[in-house]
């Protein structure tokens, strides 16, 4: 759940097989957002057409990401209740619950939270920035919440290391010391919340533009596999090291793009993925590699 670094691992984890629900309300950024969603989830609450309003020729959500709008209200309200019913599903039986925090800052219409501005002027909004109690507070509620319809759930906080130089580097900075002063705090309250140092990765150990893509804001490729690896480091069991291992050497052989595919040696290689594959299924039933099976098939 959160910002798009907390979409980043998530599709990584998705690509090697992991039971993953990524951002059911779609791209979040702030903590109070991020509650509102998951609230909804625990409460399997389904909007209404009432939720919805109108604006710049589409139907939308003013909790949700704009992937939801669409031109007919039915069709919006529908995937949004969808989404909700399977985070609903999801947060009943996770065993882990990541949360990656982008920003302090909130913005309200109406004198409402809104989680996504859908490119409405600037001047409907009120911004104002949460104070590290406020978030502590919101969350010591909402893991009680969490806790009463799944007690095995643990949680990760993250903090994203994306810069939100919108704001202003300073007001960047200030923002961010109150996610991390917020979560530290929780993480000493309870004893199934943990903190995974994405940002400190990022920020303090990688330190340099080349790890960055072209707007110079947002983690590249490379950063998101050096995070990814410090936190199987840090939490895969050494079974599921293993298991990893297995999946990659089968899901970088089926981006193999030979020149000549019609050579036996190419034949020869197909079948030798579709033995592991098969070797594999076997082993772990609920895996899901029926796009490998099918590409060596």
């Amino acid at each position: 759940m959160g910002s798009c670094f907390a979409e980043n691992i998530g599709d990584t984890l998705n690509r090697y097989k992991f039971d993953v629900t990524i951002n059911p309300h779609g791209v979040l950024y702030n903590p109070s957002s991020i509650a509102v969603a998951l609230r909804s989830y625990v409460e399997n609450k389904k909007l209404q057409e009432a939720d919805l309003f109108y604006a710049n020729e589409t139907w939308n959500s003013k909790d949700h990401h704009s992937r939801f709008s669409n031109t007919n209200q039915q069709t919006c309200l529908t995937e949004i209740n969808d989404a909700i019913s399977g985070g609903h599903q999801q947060i009943k039986n996770a065993e882990w619950l990541f949360i990656t925090f982008g920003s302090s800052f909130i913005y309200k219409r109406n004198g409402q939270l809104v989680g996504n501005c859908h490119k409405l002027p600037q001047k409907e909004f009120v911004k104002s920035m949460l104070t590290s109690a406020e978030i502590i507070e919101d969350y010591r509620s909402l893991i009680q919440e969490l806790k009463k319809i799944n007690k095995n759930l643990k949680i990760v906080f993250t903090v994203s290391p994306v810069r939100y130089v919108r704001d202003g580097l300073v007001e960047n900075n200030h923002s961010k010391a109150r996610l991390i002063e917020a979560v530290h705090h929780l993480v000493e309250e309870y004893a199934n919340v943990f903190y995974f140092p994405a940002y400190e990765l990022v920020m303090d150990d990688l330190r340099d533009y080349r790890f960055y893509k072209s707007d110079l804001l947002h983690p590249n490729e490379q950063a998101i596999e050096y995070v990814f690896e410090e936190l199987m480091t840090a939490t895969f069991s050494e079974a599921t090291k293993l298991l990893f291992g297995k999946l990659k050497d089968i899901i970088t052989a089926k981006h193999h793009r030979p020149f000549h595919p019609e050579t036996e040696a190419f034949v020869k290689f197909k079948n030798t993925y579709l033995i592991r594959c098969n070797e594999l299924q076997q082993e772990f039933p609920l895996l899901n590699l029926k796009d490998e099976l099918d590409y060596f098939g």
